[in-house]
């Protein structure tokens, strides 16, 4: 069990780091946009319908 360090002697540690901040970043975004895409956790048409603020329709 405490032979964990030697997983090292393989893997460079900076692209680990690397390549785990880039997953990591990814994965929060695609959270966020996939929750954007739902109508009860919108929070941008939340507030615009809150405030009273957001893009007006045209007009036919």
């Amino acid at each position: 069990m405490a032979q964990f360090y030697k997983i090292w002697l393989v893997f460079d540690p900076r692209r680990v780091f690397v390549a785990q901040g880039v997953f990591l970043f990814l994965l929060a975004a695609m959270i966020h946009l996939v929750l954007l895409s739902t109508d009860r956790y919108n929070w941008f048409e939340q507030s615009a319908a809150k405030y009273g603020t957001g893009a007006v329709e045209a007009a036919e």
